[in-house]
Order: C-alpha cells, then structure tokens, then sequence
C-alpha cells in the first residue's frame, strides 16, 4: 500500500472522457451524486458526439463529462481539468487543451498501441514524444484488470460484457484518489443492477478492484481532499436543467389547481422533459408524444381551450415548425409554454452542443405581427423556477410563452434546495364562472388587457376560436381593417404589460461603474464568476444578467444608463445586443462573442473584459 500525501483543495474539476460506450456519462453522474452526498457543491457539463455511435477509437466519437465539485459556491463546470480519465488515444487528443498543466491524467494503457494512435489522427506515441511531459500520468491497465477481475468471479460473463464495468474500475480509483467511502459507490451499485445479480458482483468486485490498484501505485500516492461546504442547511438534490424545467411545470400545475398536459416530439436536447413528464402519471400529468412538432403543439394548444395547464418541448428546428400554431395561440389567446432548448444550429447543426443562436426567432419567427412572452432561465436549478414562472405568466396573461434554455444548463447539472410546494405563489387562472350573462369571449381584464377563460362543458359559456382575426369583445370572425389594427395592438399591449408583474432587472455588483456586462439565459455561471473575481480584484465592473426578455424589466434603461460602457456577452452572433439597440438606441454596445458549441471560459471572459476596462 502506498502511503497517502493529502493535499486539501477548495475546488476541483474533473474530466471523464472515453468511446460513447465507455460508460463515461454514467461514471460522471455517479461521481457528482457522490460529491452531493459528501457536501460539495457542484456543476456539471456532458459533452458527448451528435453521431448514434461514431467509429470506435476515433475523435468524433469521444464522449465526455466534466463536474467542477468544491467547498464554495460552484457556478460554472470549470474552464480547465485537474484531474483527466482517458480512457483511449481519441478521448486524450481530444481534451488536452482543456487539462492544467501539472493536472493528472489517467489513462487505460491498454487502449494505447499503434492502432488506437492512427484512428486518433497522432503521428506519434504521445506517451514517448513530450506531448505528456509536466503532467502526472497514470497508466493504469483498467480493461486487463476488469476482464480478470470478472472473470475471476466464474459468473460466465463474456469479455464484452465485461469491458463495460471497466468505468467502476475508474471509480474505484477516484474513490481512493479523493478520499472518499466506497460503501457508497457499493450501495450505488446494488441499487443500480438490482434486477440483475451477475451485474452486481461483477461490478461491485471491479470497484474494489479499481480502489485496490491505486492504492498500490506510486503515481497516486498523492491524493485529494474537498471538504464539505458550510454553512449550507436544507435538502438539495443534484437536478439538471430538462428534469427541473419538468418538475417546474408539475409544480406549476399543482398551484394553478389545472392538470398539465404535454404535446411533443423527441427532439434533441429536449427529449428528457417528455421523458420526465411520461413518469409522472401518478401525479394527474398526460403526455402525449406526437408524430412530429406541429401535431405536439397543436394538440397542446387543444389541451388549453379545454382548460389544461399547456405546454410543448423542443428545440430550435422544432421552434421553426412550430411557428405557425404559435401563431394560432396568440389569436386566439390560450395560454401555453413553448420550452426551447437551444443548441447549435442552423439545419441539424450541431444538436448536441449549446448555443444562444434562436433569441430573434423566439421574438419575431412568426407571421403577422405575433407577439409571444419571452423568459431565459440561467441554470440548471432556475429551470425549476422559470418553468413555473413562465406557466404563471401564461395563464394569469393569456397568452403564449416562450422559455429558452440550453443545452449547456439542460443537461448540465447542479445542486436545487427543495422546497415545499406551498412557497411558490398562487396561479390564479382567469376562469368564468358559469351561466355568466356578462361573459363574451374577448372582454378583457382592464389593468392586463387579458381575455378571461371559459372551458367547454361550461353552461352558458359556448363560444367561437379558430385562427381567423377576431372582432373584439364579441370574438366573432371579424374582416374589419380598423377592428384589426386594434386587436394587434391590443395584443402587443398585452405583452408588454406584463412588465408590470415581473421584477425590475438586478444588478451585481455596484450599480454604477465603468463597464456593466450583459448577458441574458444561461451564460450566467460563467460571466458571473468572471466579474465577481474581477471585483475582487477591485475592478469597477458590474453583471446585469437577463431572464426577461420580452418585455425587458422596467427600469433596464435606468441601469444601462449609469455605467461608462456596456458590453453584451452572448453565445451567438449578437443577437441580444441589436434586440437590445432597437428597444435603447441611446446607448453604445461593445459586444463579445462566441458560437463553437461550448460554453463560455471564465478566463476568456476575464481577458475580454480587462481589455476593456484598460482601453481609454
């Protein structure tokens, strides 16, 4: 047994990264649920190919998952790896530029022959020409040891089979790496492959052989502590953002007093809403996997005329199809949630990586003039609360709403205090009573401009909908041009009354200074970091992060007003800074930019910024 040299860290980020078939997405959950449980705080990122299965051994199919764990506040997945598991030439190639120098980096020596070099495109040995020197490389035989520790076992477990439990023999290492109980990597196992007891011998036994190993190689003699957080009291689960903005909209339902209905079609990285939502029948919620993107919506948008809590899921290229139903929901002013989980685009794209690229086509992607309100959560954890916010302001507004997410907070993931049901506030949908004499489909709430809500089935409240323009109050076919100039703008006007029901937009930091950041949806993590270290450092630099967008909060052109210079931070070509230049001519914008279907660095945001502040 080597002897243990523990080096405390407040915070640590760790990259796993092997074939698609590696199980490296499960070996990441499975580390951050054991950090969560040991008390750090945490955030993850997944990284994996667009492609069902790439080639074997080559980049394009490397999967990969990176958590950033710590005893503060964690915002964002971290910029670079201490510690990196590759588990093939591919996966090493592929993440070199995201590891610290001096990191350790643990790699599957047997994957690691001339022929894995040559699908990995090096032209040599990178573990005998330099590429590796100034880190601790520990070369471990995890797929001979997992194939004999299996077979060991006599359990008649083929070597295929085998090699898939070879992700608990890295567990097993980083158990002992970070000084952690493996009884709950056990306990993980037991409940994991409960219906399959061959499974869990065999991969209990690689665990304990993982662990084993590196207790006996001097490479990791040195090893790791990240002590708890304090001062954190209640219950928190690790949530990602699809699994929250799920739960969101079950809660939503639960305070509306309205059953939940969703209408969709599986589209990448939306999937795992429906996915959620199908298991939850036991709490009133249906679902209804459509045929394609149009017959989701609209059968979401018949839920809603027959008094449900509506919504839809997808992602830019479902948005697009869309369109016109949307369309169809504004006019005849039934309130719904369109959740968008952006990713790169256009077309196909790039579906398994995060972009900001669809903010003008959740403003304007509609014929007519068809405003919708538009809301942007920041984290995993705030999907939660903009699921719910955006189904409040939906049926109390009648009218559509857009929630953008992403794919960076979808499927990442983070710690999310639960709460009792009974904190959030009241959904008061603007119902009918029945037999109202008064009642005529379009008369509206004077302060909102809202319509009120009759559900078929109600006595005396029968009434026309359908996609042609509406005379207003009496709601009957109307093909008046001045009847139709005044619902437009009644329309728009509605929306933009919705100001009044939000908060005004916060500032962090001082709300004065020489540069404010802008950012909108979920680059919060890491522009956030980025200028409270500065501030830190004594930079006047301020963060104004926005999640309304349409309407922007009241006093927005308050705050722009009282700093030297703006710069607005997005993961597109700039599409929040020229919505933000139509709405506020008066200011100048700096913009800076970033579309590679990754998320913001901190240190790149940093330098971005200083350059700015030094600039006269």
């Amino acid at each position: 047994m080597t002897k243990k040299n523990i080096i405390e860290l407040e915070e640590v980020v760790v990259k796993f990264a092997g074939d698609s078939g590696d199980g490296m997405q499960l070996t990441g959950t499975q580390f951050s649920d054991n950090s969560a449980l040991f008390g750090n705080d945490l955030s993850t990122f997944p990284d994996y190919p667009s492609e069902i299965r790439a080639p074997q051994g080559t980049v394009s199919g490397v999967s990969g998952f990176q958590v950033h764990i710590g005893n503060k506040e964690i915002k964002t997945p971290g910029d670079l790896a201490d510690v990196l598991v590759a588990m093939n030439p591919a996966a090493l190639k592929t993440n070199m530029k995201w590891v610290k120098q001096g990191a350790t980096i643990i790699i599957d020596i047997d994957n690691f022959d001339n022929k894995s070099y040559k699908k990995a495109e090096f032209i040599d040995d990178p573990l005998s020409d330099g590429t590796l020197d100034g880190f601790n490389i520990v070369k471990a035989p995890i797929s001979s040891l997992t194939r004999a520790t299996v077979n060991d076992l006599a359990l008649g477990i083929d070597n295929k089979t085998a090699d898939k439990t070879k992700n608990q023999f890295v567990m097993g290492m980083l158990y002992w790496l970070f000084n952690r109980d493996i009884n709950i990597g056990l306990d993980f196992i037991k409940d994991k492959f409960a219906k399959k007891p061959d499974l869990v011998k065999a991969n209990l036994e690689v665990l304990k052989a993982g662990f084993n190993y590196a207790e006996t190689i001097e490479a990791m003699s040195t090893t790791f502590m990240v002590n708890p957080l304090k001062n954190r009291k209640g219950k928190f689960r690790n949530i990602t953002g699809n699994v929250a903005t799920a739960w969101g909209l079950i809660a939503a339902s639960e305070r509306s007093g309205l059953p939940l209905f969703l209408g969709s079609y599986p589209i990448t990285p939306a999937t795992e809403i429906l996915q959620e939502l199908s298991n939850m029948k036991k709490l009133g919620v249906k679902t209804f996997q459509a045929e394609d993107e149009i017959a989701g919506i609209c059968s979401a948008i018949g839920a809603s005329f027959a008094g449900h809590l509506a919504a839809t899921s997808t992602s830019g290229p479902g948005l697009a199809l869309k369109s016109e139903a949307i369309g169809l929901a504004v006019i005849t002013e039934l309130p719904i949630v369109i959740v968008n989980v952006q990713r790169s685009g256009p077309a196909t794209g790039l579906p398994t990586k995060p972009e900001q690229g669809d903010l003008l086509q959740a403003l304007y992607g509609r014929n007519g003039e068809s405003p919708c309100i538009v809301v942007a959560a920041t984290t995993p954890a705030k999907c939660y609360d903009f699921a719910f916010i955006a189904a409040k302001l939906s049926v109390e507004h009648m009218t559509p709403v857009i929630l953008l997410t992403d794919g960076y907070i979808a499927n990442g993931s983070e710690l999310m205090p639960i709460r009792p049901i009974a904190e959030f506030p009241e959904i008061i949908p603007p119902k009918v009573k029945d037999n109202d004499e008064n009642y005529r489909p379009y008369l509206r709430d004077e302060e909102k401009l809202s319509r009120f809500w009759a559900f078929p089935g109600q006595d005396g409240l029968r009434h026309r909908v359908g996609g042609l323009e509406k005379s207003n109050i009496t709601g009957e076919v109307s093909h008046d041009p001045y009847n139709h100039e005044d619902m437009v703008v009644i329309r728009e006007q509605k929306v933009q009354r919705v100001a009044n029901f939000i908060p005004e937009q916060e500032v962090l930091g001082e709300e004065s200074g020489d540069l404010l950041v802008v950012g909108w949806g979920g680059t919060y993590g890491a522009l956030s970091s980025a200028v409270l270290d500065l501030q830190n450092e004594g930079k006047s630099i301020s963060l104004a992060q926005f999640s309304y967008i349409k309407p922007l909060p009241k006093n927005t052109e308050e705050v722009f007003s009282k700093f030297k210079r703006i710069v607005v931070c997005e993961l597109n070509l700039g599409q929040f800074k020229s919505y933000l230049q139509s709405q506020y001519p008066q200011f100048d914008y700096l913009q800076y930019n970033k579309i590679q279907g990754l998320p913001f660095l901190i240190s790149e945001l940093k330098e971005k910024f200083n350059q700015i502040l030094e600039e006269k």
